[in-house]
């Protein structure tokens, strides 16, 4: 049976990463209630992150008026003209677990070169490459890579915290995410019911790389369940955002850390939900070690959750790619088509 708490039962808890920065006594606290958060289900609203208001509102703002764009505009820089998953998607395009998630949104991720190939070249690594920005709004693609730096900090930020609280040295993942971490970016938009086929903004997933660092704008939506099968509101709060850990550190602490199962419930007729969504991920040739935590951590270690339908690989790229060609079926099979099996 499936069990929903509204916000006045059951709130996700708020932690300032200031403390982290604090006196060693109010780190220490700090450090304790975060390591509680990440076994009981690894989402929190975060405040004290040092992101500049104005950036924030800027961002949404844009984005609103990238979404008001005329559609032939936006569909100039179509994600299915991209081998590397970047670029715009209309409503019902992107899917999970088979199912259509209605809502519109820009992809973007680290804006580099695309990678030299070669026969020998895994297939992940045509994943890297420049975004598509669209030339009717010059204006978006400084403001959102100022703003993807800002959360990439938040997240390196966030993953620091992380390791202490599993009784580890600040640094301990970033063998697997420097010199250049995965920092997919989506400015996102959910129309009301009245517009969608389904109530399925984002169908029930979990996200894959190390943390998400979540900008909600006023509309709520979104929604986690618990290992009980509860599904808590997790409500816009001003001036916060909401993380959540992934499947890397499910991975890297043998489900000590749980990538929580979370969905977006589209909003009611007549309403827009606007969002922003950070994905901080490892570098792509990395492989997720297990780290060797305290004995006390170890014995609450739940081992990594099985999913038929989405198995977990400690490659990065494989997981990376496996993510995508999922969720953008009409991608894959123009650029990838070998590598999709047939009926």
């Amino acid at each position: 049976m499936t069990i929903h708490i509204t916000p006045a039962e059951a709130a996700l808890p708020s932690l300032d990463l200031s403390r982290f920065y604090a006196s060693a006594e109010e780190r220490q606290a700090f450090v304790a209630e975060l390591r509680k958060v990440l076994h009981d289900h690894g989402f929190f609203y975060l405040t004290g992150h040092g992101v500049d208001p104005k950036l924030i509102s800027d961002v949404v703002a844009t984005a609103k008026r990238f979404f008001s764009l005329p559609l032939e505009k936006k569909l100039e820089i179509e994600m299915v003209k991209s081998p590397h998953f970047r670029g715009y998607n209309r409503a019902g395009q992107e899917r999970t677990r088979g199912e259509q998630d209605w809502r519109e949104q820009l992809d973007i991720n680290t804006e580099e070169e695309p990678a030299k190939i070669d026969p020998d070249s895994p297939a992940w690594r045509r994943l890297q490459g420049p975004n598509q920005w669209p030339e009717a709004l010059p204006e978006l693609k400084p403001l959102l890579l100022a703003y993807q730096a800002e959360v990439t900090r938040i997240g390196i930020d966030v993953l620091k915290a992380i390791a202490a609280a599993l009784g580890q040295p600040e640094n301990v993942f970033a063998d697997i995410y420097q010199p250049q971490p995965s920092q997919l970016l989506k400015i996102i938009r959910y129309p009301g019911r009245d517009v969608a086929e389904t109530d399925q903004g984002v169908g029930a997933h979990k996200d894959g790389g190390f943390v998400t660092v979540l900008l909600q704008d006023t509309t709520p939506g979104l929604r986690v369940r618990t290992e009980e099968g509860v599904w808590i509101d997790a409500p816009p709060v001003p001036g916060t955002f909401v993380i959540n850990t992934g499947e890397l550190l499910e991975l890297a602490t043998n489900g000590f850390v749980r990538a929580d199962v979370h969905d977006v419930v589209a909003p009611p007729a007549g309403v827009e939900r606007f969002s922003v969504a950070f994905f901080l991920g490892s570098r792509p040739d990395a492989t997720i070690p297990v780290i060797d935590l305290p004995e006390d951590l170890k014995r609450a270690e739940r081992g990594i959750s099985v999913d038929p339908l989405n198995p977990i690989f400690r490659e990065v790229g494989q997981n990376q790619l496996k993510s995508r060609l999922r969720s953008h079926p009409d991608v894959a099979r123009v650029h990838y088509a070998e590598l999709l099996v047939s009926e």
